[in-house]
């Protein structure tokens, strides 16, 4: 029986860097630094669940070994967005000694900084030009063009790209195998699918699966997480295809209704599969556009049944003209 008391994105999180799954390159000038033992600051950009806070909390522990906790400061800065958050926490553990003599730098590791406030960035530039002796920042953001040129010009950037499909399929893997649990392929296909690229939404992802089923296949994973078979989706465009827009409306209303899905999620996965369908490649241009004007519509505040259905009238209308002119 899998265990599920402890959350498996801290168990399974990686304590060294050799043992960081997929960023080779990252890796391989992290160690560098290791071997030096110094750092420049670091600025780490890249999208969810790629392995920045892993990495540089497996870089503080391989720096100072013994010490690590009481030389690294972690904050996260979409908790705390204004300048109160430099002028005290950061300042206050800047301006301290380090702790043992393993290492002549404290870290300050801000995760999420895109979220500063302009005026606290600018506070954030003057603090790390101020301890640049005794401390080194190391700063997480998933936009790097939402940090200040002045910061940027004084760190070294990493930027962390989506974790390949098989490496996290092997993780995965790994971490079923530690857990007794039994996958099937089918259940692999979804999870990866589904994580698009993130380590941490497919472990989350499969521990919240192996909590309530037995046996992880793909019908499980779309019942834990309300999760729309694709091959329904292609369904009711094809439905709508054929002509059948009642028919096509229905299903659409029974799968929103059942599932409480939102219209942002119903526009993602018809936004997949209209590149399944069998019809011309001009057909799929008209839909595409289509598509991004009722999901502008929706974000702007429209009713969500209203639009959907109209999107199902614009597919059958405009795939039988896109069959006509071909």
């Amino acid at each position: 029986m899998a265990s599920i008391l402890q959350i498996w994105t801290e168990k399974y999180r990686p304590q060294k860097i050799d043992d960081i799954v997929g960023q080779d390159p990252i890796k391989e000038r992290l160690k560098a630094y290791v071997r030096e033992k110094n750092i420049p600051n670091l600025l780490f950009a890249g999208p969810a669940g790629t392995g920045k806070t892993t990495v540089a909390l497996a870089l503080a522990k391989e720096l100072a070994p013994d010490n690590w906790k009481q030389n690294f400061l972690e904050l996260n800065a979409s908790d705390e967005r204004g300048i109160s958050i430099v002028r005290e926490k950061i300042k206050d553990f800047a301006k301290t000694s380090t702790f043992g003599d393993s290492l002549s730098f404290k870290m300050i590791f801000l995760d999420e900084s895109d979220a500063l406030t302009g005026p606290a960035q600018h506070a954030l530039r003057r603090t790390m030009e101020r301890y640049t002796g005794g401390c080194r920042f190391i700063l997480s953001c998933n936009y790097s063009s939402k940090i200040i040129d002045p910061i940027q010009s004084r760190c070294a950037l990493f930027r962390f790209p989506k974790i390949h499909r098989e490496d996290i399929k092997d993780h995965l893997f790994n971490i079923a195998k530690m857990e007794n649990l039994e996958i099937e392929e089918d259940g692999f296909d979804v999870l990866l699918e589904y994580a698009n690229g993130d380590m941490r939404k497919g472990i989350t992802m499969l521990q919240a699966v192996a909590s309530s089923e037995g046996r992880i296949d793909s019908n499980g994973i779309y019942k834990v997480f309300s999760i729309v078979n694709p091959g329904t989706i292609k369904k009711i465009l094809e439905t709508a295809i054929e002509g059948n827009f009642n028919a096509a409306r229905t299903e659409l209303r029974d799968l929103i209704i059942k599932n409480g899905l939102a219209g942002s999620d119903i526009i993602k996965d018809i936004h997949k599969e209209i590149f399944n369908l069998n019809i011309p490649d001009r057909s799929k241009m008209v839909l595409v556009d289509k598509l991004a004007e009722f999901e502008f519509r929706m974000v702007e505040g429209s009713n969500e049944m209203i639009q959907l259905e109209a999107l199902i009238a614009n597919i059958a209308l405009n795939v039988k003209i896109g069959n006509k002119d071909r």
